[in-house]
This record gives C-alpha cells, structure tokens and sequence, in this order.
C-alpha cells in the first residue's frame, strides 16, 4: 500500500509556507494589513513584505504574530524553517530566541564582534563568509539576521546596552565603505533611546571576559539569563548562581569602560581614520 499524503494545500518550501499561513491567518481575522500593523506596533508594510514573501522578518515579530492570532509557536517555527537549516536551531538556541523575543532589557558585551541586532548587512555577510557560509545559505542566513534587528524598532523594544572592546572597532571590513557604512549605523543607533553603547579601550586593561562575548536578557517575570557565545558554540546560563557570577564580571567591565557620551566621540574617531573613496 503506498504511503498516505498529506493533503493540506500549503507549499513544503519553508519560504513559501511561513507566507502562505500569514496570509490565511490574516484574512481568516478580517482584518487589513493596516489594522494589523496598528495591532502590534509596527509599520503595516513589514507584515505584507512577509506576505508576499520578500521578507520573513524577526523572530519578534513572528511570536508577536503568533499571540495575535492565538496560534501558540506555530508561526515561531515556521520562521526558524524559513530561516534555513532547521538543524542549525538547536533547542537551546531556539529558547534563547524565544526569551529574547519577550526581554524588557538586554545588557551585551562584544570580546571580538558587533552584536547581530546593531550589524548592518556588509557586515554580517562578511562575518558570516569568514564563517564558512556561502551561496543560498549564506543569503538566508544574512536575512534572518536583519531580520532580528527589527526586535529593536517596535514601539515596545527592549533597553538595550552593549559594551564593545576596542578590538572589535580595531578590526575593519576589507571592504572601506562597508566598514564606513557599519560605524555610520553604530553611531546613528546611539541616538535612538532605547539603545546606549559604550566602548571598553585596551587602556583599560585586563578584565574576566577577556574571551567571553555575552548577552543577559532580564525578563518580565523579574529573572535574568545569560547567553554565551564564541565562534563555535553558544550556551544559555539560566542557574542564578552562573548568572550571577557573570552579572558581576559584566559589572566590572562597565566600570571600566568609557561613558556613552566618551563612547560615540570614540567611535566617530574610527569613522575618521577609514579610508574615503577618492571618486567621491
């Protein structure tokens, strides 16, 4: 007997699903992509930029999306199928998305690279190249990440404080006005509220995350969850006793690095030394 199909009418490319259900579960609502975006607090144009697949947005949006029409992490999936390789979302990274989807507050110190929610396209494309990514992977993989930096638009975004050494400022694209372009966005993010940066100079010596990039996420029920990362692996801190422990290095390196206001002069400085285009 030949084995059962399943008869659903959806697409099996992941893309093309994730779009097919966000219109189906938009028009099954009644509602217009106006009154949507009125809903949820981004501009309506994102949510028909997904549906019709020109984008898949940010795991943010998708799990805001999923509580709007009360199909629990339905549409959470589908974003990380969207996104690429399912078997690249292992479980404790697809709980730190999760978590950072519905975090008030986000404290990041960067040893060697700029946080992916403050990276422009160039450079997550070259990081993710250096990394071994290429061809369609690689394209996903760039959108995905864009697509994340919206968790820092919405009219709810979280506080978000990153500490970046002076290496990762020291360490330019190959490509100048690409580089140019990523201390441009750099210094432009500054502006915005929600977001502080500081710079931790090589003056200030040594300190206990010299190897350590590191996230907290402070949720809304009152607990805090560390997530650390290096170019291999990732691993999410969720015992308080290890959260803490790092809380209190993370406490050390922000008392040695510069103000916010010290910060952005410094890194306007690095903007300064990139090389111009002589056809400009």
């Amino acid at each position: 007997m030949p084995p059962r199909r399943a008869i659903t009418g959806r697409s099996q490319e992941p893309r093309q699903r994730f779009a097919e259900e966000l219109r189906s579960l938009r028009a099954k609502k009644g509602e217009s992509l106006r009154q949507l975006g009125a809903a949820l607090g981004w501009d309506w144009s994102l949510f028909g930029k997904m549906e019709s697949g020109q984008t898949i947005g940010s795991p943010k949006v998708a799990q805001a999306l999923d509580h709007h029409y009360g199909t629990k992490d339905l549409l959470l999936t589908l974003w990380e199928l969207a996104a690429g390789d399912p078997s690249q979302f292992k479980e404790r990274y697809r709980r730190y998305m999760a978590l950072e989807a519905e975090a008030v507050s986000l404290w990041h110190f960067g040893v060697s690279t700029v946080h992916g929610l403050l990276q422009t396209e160039g450079y997550a494309r070259a990081l993710l190249e250096a990394g071994s990514s290429e061809g369609a992977e690689l394209t996903r993989q760039v959108e995905a990440r864009m697509g994340r930096r919206e968790l820092l638009d919405g009219d709810h975004s979280p506080r978000f404080r990153t500490i970046l050494s002076e290496a990762v400022l020291r360490t330019p694209l190959e490509d100048a006005p690409e580089w140019r372009e990523q201390l441009e966005h750099l210094i432009e993010a500054t502006k915005r509220p929600n977001i502080t940066l500081h710079v931790l100079p090589f003056s200030a010596g040594l300190y206990g995350l010299d190897s350590t990039s590191v996230m907290f996420l402070r949720l809304p029920d009152g607990r805090t969850v560390a997530y650390t990362e290096n170019a291999h692996r990732g691993e999410l801190i969720e015992e308080t006793a290890s959260v803490e422990r790092l809380q209190h290095a993370y406490d050390a390196v922000r008392d040695r690095a510069l103000s916010p206001a010290e910060s952005q002069k410094f890194v306007t400085r690095m903007l300064e030394e990139v090389p111009c285009d002589p056809s400009i």
